[in-house]
């Protein structure tokens, strides 16, 4: 799952060539955007560097804050992401795909799973929970 951007990347660009082999710029145009935001969030790039596991661990416990594990692709980190809106930059987001020792983290707290998200709030992990919970415990700090 981790790869799949890049054949969503191959696809599009087969689909942007033939739509211009037969003539077709505006479907040309719309395969290659639609393929073209697909691949984004599928892949690495999405969310930007973020933090690491380490580091959140470095911290004392009571100065953790909200630490989000998230993966990209995962539409209810997605989900996640978007109903928490700018009360979201006050979280600390761990990519999983990005950090063996986050992904790692994320399989102890979830019984052998990496189910993403899973946001930790003072040493608890909570998982997949209510985005307006999450925003509540961020707005709180």
């Amino acid at each position: 799952m981790r790869w799949l951007w890049l054949p969503m990347l191959g696809g599009t660009v087969l689909l942007v060539v033939d739509a211009l082999a037969d003539g077709g710029v505006a479907a040309a145009a719309v395969y290659g955007l639609v393929g073209l935001a697909l691949t984004w969030w599928l892949g690495p790039w999405q969310g930007g560097g973020g933090a690491r596991h380490a580091q959140v661990m470095e911290r004392p416990p009571g100065e953790w804050g909200v630490v989000v594990y998230w993966r990209p692709g995962c539409v209810f980190c997605a989900r996640l992401r978007a109903r928490l809106g700018r009360a979201g930059h006050r979280a600390t987001w761990v990519d999983i795909w990005r950090d063996a020792e986050a992904a790692a983290f994320v399989r102890s707290v979830n019984e052998g799973n990496e189910t993403v998200p899973t946001v930790v709030v003072d040493g608890r992990a909570l998982t997949n929970p209510d985005p307006a919970h999450v925003r509540a415990l961020l707005t709180a700090r």
